[in-house]
């Protein structure tokens, strides 16, 4: 499978799958950013992806995003459209820290893994009632009470 790419930022690293199983390819800071305390930051990632025809690109933290830099994406995760990869498309990387610190991030730090994900775009079908029974929402069979 091949993606389109173009660095934004000409010194910038592309993505790389650090092992020869890793389900995810790391991304890098395409810029030094300090981010304050409870702060939202949009970092730079450098680049324009255009994901294979079929497919969007995920981004998920690496798992020393949150444990060794008190940051998380501030959305969960980040989903890029294939058809996001114009001329100014450039995706950034959005940050929230949730320690009580600035927190600094330099440019080629890897912060996120990207993963191409098939598109599954579905036809609606409306109707007036689903189940005959609801399941009772939040925690509703793990035996938590409210």
């Amino acid at each position: 499978m091949k993606a389109k790419i173009t660095r934004v930022i000409a010194d910038i690293p592309l993505p790389e799958y650090h092992t020869g199983e890793s389900a995810g390819f790391d991304i890098a800071a395409g810029e030094d950013v300090v981010i304050e305390p409870g702060q939202v930051a949009k970092v730079r990632s450098g680049l324009i992806i255009e994901s294979p025809p079929g497919y969007f690109m995920m981004l998920t933290c690496r798992s020393s995003l949150s444990s060794k830099k008190g940051l998380h994406l501030a959305n969960g995760v980040g989903t890029i459209d294939r058809d996001f990869s114009g001329p100014e498309d450039e995706f950034k990387i959005i940050l929230h820290n949730f320690t009580n610190q600035s927190v600094t991030v330099t440019k080629g730090e890897r912060l996120v893994q990207g993963i191409f994900l098939p598109v599954n775009q579905v036809e609606w079908e409306e109707v007036k009632q689903i189940r005959e029974e609801s399941r009772g929402g939040i925690g509703s069979t793990g035996g938590y009470k409210s």
